[in-house]
């Protein structure tokens, strides 16, 4: 099986204003000349990791990485002002622009997915391919499922009582609403045990219980669960099946969805909706043992390896 490729530095970082309010970390490694990948993390809130650069094949590809708005290193942390989805599509093409790209793959998964969609329906004619990972469609049924009775809370119902009842009887009926007024409140520590709450249910489910949970809060803490209640609050800031209702716009380009079948945070339908409804351009690789996570079990690692670098085969690796 196919594993991450060795560790690698970025060969340049920069600093991107794209509005007079926030600042993006752009790095990238890999081959200058190389196929231009472009990584998006999840969350959203989240940020990139280093081993996030080691998915892809360093002689092939030039990775691009970038920290979106609010989230990791890029500035100012936590913050929610200008902070939608259609700020984020807009600062990849002006990261594209600035590294003077024509196209570029993307690589996506969870809400990072999300996102390398919605770009490609803005902007397919500056997509050469699109891997797509445990993707999220951000309709309601999908917010519910994690944050409504009756959906995931099914099989965790413990974890799911001691995330509901951190809120007073009187504020559990919405518990997005409810949440967000505490993660954006003037009362740090109500916001941080509010962030608490909602990491160590999080965590649980992509986990399985198998991550302990975390013991206290912190600032990175705060500022990723607020950024994802702030998403999900406002149905991430999109009409509803529009993942599913713009795919005609798409359906030319060579597309991998990749999948696991226990994924218990996002899950499997939407992959197979997508595919169901694309046509031939897309692949479905289903990975029957595989859950939420992208470098465990082996098998669901061993397919996003072999698939980012077989995609630059399929894009035309002699024209670079």
């Amino acid at each position: 099986m196919k594993t991450l490729y060795p560790e690698i530095e970025p060969y340049i970082v920069h600093r991107i204003a794209v509005d007079t309010e926030h600042t993006l970390k752009v790095e990238e490694c890999g081959n200058p000349q190389g196929i231009p990948i472009v990584f998006l993390h999840g969350g959203p809130g989240s940020h990139c990791k280093a081993y996030h650069r080691c998915f892809f094949n360093p002689q092939i590809y030039r990775i691009i990485l970038f920290d979106q708005r609010g989230a990791g290193a890029s500035t100012p942390v936590g913050s929610l002002t200008n902070n939608t989805t259609q700020h984020l599509l807009a600062d990849m093409e002006i990261i594209r622009a600035k590294l003077n790209l024509e196209k570029w793959i993307i690589f996506g998964g969870s809400w990072g997915a999300t996102l390398g969609l919605l770009y490609a329906q803005a902007h397919p004619e500056r997509i050469l391919g699109l891997i797509l990972r445990s993707i999220f469609l951000a309709r309601q049924c999908d917010i519910h499922w994690f944050h409504e009775l009756g959906a995931v809370s099914r099989i965790f119902p413990q974890q799911w009582e001691n995330f509901v009842n951190h809120l007073p009887k009187e504020e559990q009926g919405d518990l997005l609403t409810s949440y967000y007024a505490r993660l954006t409140g003037e009362n740090m520590e109500v916001a941080h045990n509010a962030a608490l709450a909602w990491a160590t249910w999080e965590g649980f489910v992509i986990s399985e219980g198998k991550f302990p949970d975390p013991t206290e809060s912190s600032e990175a803490i705060l500022n990723s669960t607020k950024m994802e209640c702030h998403y999900m609050l406002n149905n991430c800031f999109i009409e509803e099946n529009q993942l599913l209702n713009n795919l005609n716009k798409v359906k030319h380009i060579p597309t991998v969805l990749i999948h696991g079948q226990m994924d218990l945070v996002c899950p499997f339908d939407n992959s197979y909706l997508l595919a169901k409804n694309w046509g031939n351009k897309a692949q479905l690789k289903v990975v029957l043992t595989g859950n939420h996570r992208s470098t465990e079990p082996a098998e669901m690692l061993s397919t996003i390896v072999t698939v980012i670098d077989e995609m630059s085969s399929i894009v035309g690796i002699k024209q670079w």
